[in-house]
């Protein structure tokens, strides 16, 4: 239950508290951005099976490579896309909590 919780609070509650705390002048729009990289699970898709509550998605699902990460923290870096880098870092964090559960479970 604390891994269903500290994973998908990551994943919805956090984008929300950042753009009301650090986007204010344009809290929807920004939470908008920040909750839509969850668009990134879609490489899911193209695992077997689609779903696996005990595998971590870190490393081992395209658009979670470590490429990918690096591509996002690129992403940060630069202001115009600092926000989606922002939304595609905090997925990543994310299922890394998940994969920090799913070590000390097996």
């Amino acid at each position: 239950m604390i891994r269903f919780i500290a994973h998908y609070g990551i994943h919805f509650i956090v984008p929300i508290i950042i753009a009301i705390y650090f986007y204010k002048e344009n809290k929807l729009w920004s939470a908008i951005i920040l909750l839509s990289a969850i668009v990134i699970d879609v490489d899911h898709l193209l695992a077997t099976p689609m779903f696996d509550p005990y595998r971590c998605s870190i490393n081992f699902h395209p658009l979670h490579t470590y490429w990918a990460i690096g591509l996002y923290t690129l992403l940060f870096a630069y202001k115009k896309t600092r926000i989606i880098g922002l939304a595609l870092l905090i997925h990543i964090l994310a299922d890394t909590v998940d994969c920090y559960f799913i070590r000390q479970t097996i």
